[in-house]
């Protein structure tokens, strides 16, 4: 349940609401918008007449209903606005969100040596990315494939974010790991065999770092925007979605089919910005560029793409990799669709 305050409505008065409806055994939430303060309800509202709620005050211009099962994740919780994920890095704020500029992660799927992610981790900052993706611990479908190195991969993020200054994102797998990932990531990822993880969304939320949560691979919009739900309903409000592909009948071309609709549905019922990963969602490098333009004219805040020094021996996700060199041409093709949206923010860069 949403209550929307009228224009002017003084500060007490607004605590005073919130205080009144916490007697009633609901978390009041207050959402301080350009115009208006609209106070989302968290609790059992089912029963609740709006009338009465709006008896509580005459300063309350109207009480809304959210009729989805992920009430903070919903966009009539934000009153129709998208929010913002600001993260701080060592180049200043970046920030995801619908009316700011596309920003560009890029990075190796994992890990693999200092010399190989420094490089890697200058290449695409020159290249106008603002955070370097890669994996400390890996979840691979075979036990005997390349997990990553662990802990001791994330000091080569660190190394790599001092060599270059980008912002890290990473992933985490197990609850135990997550304080020494957080001591690295500026912003941490639910890979998508963790999506339902529901232990760990709840630990994600409950610490303060930004978190990306990808889709699952056999995940509907609706699971993915309840296991979202978790992580704000634990108090971190700092979410961002990625749209990795979902599994469907055919495999034979493609890894992934990477379903670029989720764009605009999901502008449609949450307030949450959204990443499209061109990478996973086809598993091939050759046809990355054309799914990352097309993720940017469908309206993405974000894109991740997987850049590695030598695909060929990649220990993990290889061929969805492109080289530097790829992904130096590859930019200034994603300009001229994002100056066209309006959502590119630096001059491109010319490659010799």
């Amino acid at each position: 349940m949403i209550v929307v305050m009228k224009v002017g409505t003084p500060e007490l008065e607004i605590n005073r609401v919130g205080e009144e409806l916490t007697t009633w055994g609901l978390t009041p939430e207050k959402i301080v918008g350009q115009s208006k303060v609209v106070i989302g309800l968290v609790g059992e509202t089912a029963s609740l007449n709006p009338e009465q709620i709006q008896e509580v005050s005459p300063w309350i211009e109207t009480v809304l209903r959210v009729e989805k099962p992920f009430k903070r994740v919903s966009l009539d919780y934000r009153h129709g606005q998208p929010s913002d994920v600001v993260v701080p890095t060592p180049n200043g704020d970046v920030v995801f969100g619908l009316n700011n500029p596309i920003v560009i992660v890029a990075g190796p799927c994992s890990v693999e040596n200092e010399e190989m992610i420094v490089e890697t981790a200058t290449r695409v900052k020159a290249a106008g990315a603002k955070f370097l993706r890669g994996g400390a611990y890996k979840p691979r479908t075979s036990p005997y494939d390349f997990q990553g190195h662990g802990e001791s991969a994330l000091e080569l993020l660190a190394a790599a974010r001092d060599a270059s200054g980008l912002g890290i994102i990473t992933e985490v797998m197990d609850t135990a790991d997550l304080d020494k990932i957080a001591e690295v990531a500026d912003v941490i990822q639910v890979g998508a065999r963790n999506m339902q993880n529901f232990s760990l969304l709840k630990k994600v939320g409950a610490q303060s770092k930004p978190v990306l949560l990808k889709r699952g691979m056999s995940a509907t919009i609706s699971e993915w925007l309840m296991a979202a739900e978790y992580i704000l309903a634990a108090g971190n409000t700092n979410v961002i979605l990625c749209e990795r592909g979902i599994r469907t009948f055919d495999r034979e071309f493609a890894r992934n089919v990477l379903d670029l609709s989720v764009i605009p549905v999901l502008r449609s019922l949450t307030h949450l910005p959204i990443m499209i990963d061109p990478s996973h969602g086809t598993g091939k490098a050759e046809y990355v560029p054309s799914m990352a333009m097309a993720a940017i004219a469908g309206g993405t805040d974000s894109l991740m793409i997987e850049v590695h020094p030598n695909p060929a021996k990649a220990l993990s996700d290889g061929p969805q990799s492109l080289t530097p060199d790829a992904f130096d041409r590859l930019i200034p093709e994603l300009a001229v669709i994002g100056k066209a949206v309006q959502r590119w923010e630096t001059p491109v860069p010319v490659f010799a």
